[in-house]
């Protein structure tokens, strides 16, 4: 049998480098031995990805994609499909888990300094995904057409009549019609399972081909590639295969018995994950009390809700994520992991991470005059993060990086 395979990945690897790209992106790939914790959520993102993507793929066989037939289709599955509510939960637990492991993911890349040089275009990357997944998420949100989808997209879309001159054509030309319908639905449709899910797949390559281009970063920021021995090998690396592949199953069954959990025993997230408005069919003559995005959405939704202007509302939310573009250029720290990095930018960060829950807090509830001073007060303290930290990553004091990377033996 030996022999049998290696013959037949000999005419393989004659046409197409299968064994190349193998060992350079697993066998041959060195990581360094010192992940933690915060290295999990690269894969568990992958692994739900492909949980959406098949998912997906199995409820639009069931289905309809119309005004008339879109909120009675979701029943079907649920009630009528086997095991249709199953595949329902998956994909709809499975969306909210994208953004956790997301989120958790990006929040590693902060702690340590994973967009800085070499590593810009992996950030980039990384940021486009994000961006197209909040895509992925709109659009999807209308498609159960319960009522608090259509009444969230509603508020949604009408943000765009905020551009000047053009914002109410705008607004017509993205709905396809004067008010949200079955024209809006069936294009969001198109969007949400076809075109974004390709720019996805497709920007996930980049982001890994981009990673193991330069190599992955580690909880000390050393670049393992510096110290190799004879034959070229980095002394602080191992291969990703078998050593991650075997130690991110840990992580993976962890992940997949909380992802249970919840599918089973917590499916709606108690109204987080499944508004209670969306169990009733789409009624443009029925507003739900409170009209709110889904949690992953909240903190730039606060963002919006703060500034009194809806021109400036929008403009500081879409500012609110363009500046985590620019975030490579605007730390000037010379060292990459918080590890190492000064009181200062261990204080911005925690700052950082408070307004961000906080206004995702705040933008899952109904509004009021003390709690948009809140948000207003939030809003300010996440910017400044961003656009002081040219200042108080060159000011600092840091402490000294060590040749090789600490901890991690194996």
């Amino acid at each position: 049998m030996e022999k049998v395979f290696k013959s037949v990945m000999g005419w393989v690897d004659a046409r197409f480098p299968a064994t190349e790209t193998y060992e350079y992106h697993m066998s041959k790939y060195y990581a360094p031995k010192n992940f933690n914790f915060w290295y999990f959520f690269g894969v568990l993102s992958m692994i739900v990805l492909v949980n959406q993507l098949v998912t997906g793929i199995w409820l639009t066989m069931s289905y309809n994609p119309s005004g008339e037939g879109a909120f009675d289709s979701v029943e079907y599955i649920m009630r009528d499909v086997e095991y249709g509510w199953l595949l329902r939960y998956m994909h709809s637990t499975g969306a909210s888990a994208f953004f956790v492991v997301v989120y958790l993911h990006m929040f590693r890349g902060l702690l340590y300094g994973s967009y800085k040089k070499p590593r810009e275009l992996v950030w980039l990357f990384g940021m486009a995904i994000y961006l197209a997944l909040m895509a992925e998420g709109f659009f999807g949100y209308l498609l159960p057409w319960g009522n608090m989808s259509y009444w969230g997209a509603q508020v949604i879309l009408n943000l765009v009549g905020a551009v000047p001159l053009v914002g109410d054509d705008l607004v017509t030309w993205v709905r396809g019609d004067f008010l949200i319908s079955g024209i809006t639905l069936n294009r969001f449709f198109a969007l949400h399972v076809v075109a974004i899910p390709l720019v996805l797949v497709a920007l996930v390559f980049m982001h890994l081909v981009a990673l193991h281009h330069v190599g992955s970063n580690n909880p000390d920021g050393v670049d393992i590639k510096k110290v190799k021995d004879e034959n070229g090998i980095p002394l602080d690396g191992i291969p990703f295969h078998p050593y991650y592949t075997v130690h991110d199953l840990v992580g993976i069954v962890v992940f997949l018995a909380v992802f249970a959990a919840v599918i089973f025993f917590f499916p709606d997230g108690g109204g987080y994950f499944l508004e209670k408005p969306n169990f009733e069919p789409a009624n443009g003559l029925k507003t739900p009390p409170h009209i709110a995005p889904v949690w992953y959405y909240t903190p730039f939704y606060a963002i919006l809700r703060a500034v009194p202007s809806k021109l400036g509302g929008v403009i500081a939310m879409g500012a609110s994520i363009a500046v985590l573009f620019v975030l490579p250029w605007l730390d000037k720290s010379p060292v990459k992991s918080i590890k190492y990095k000064g009181t200062q930018s261990k204080i911005w960060l925690a700052i950082f991470v408070v307004s961000f829950l906080g206004l995702g807090y705040l933008g899952a509830t109904p509004s009021d005059p003390i709690k948009t001073v809140f948000a207003q007060i939030l809003s300010v303290t996440y910017f400044l993060f961003f656009l002081l930290m040219p200042f108080y990553t060159s000011m600092e004091t840091v402490k000294p990086v060590p040749d090789r990377v600490t901890g991690g033996a194996h």
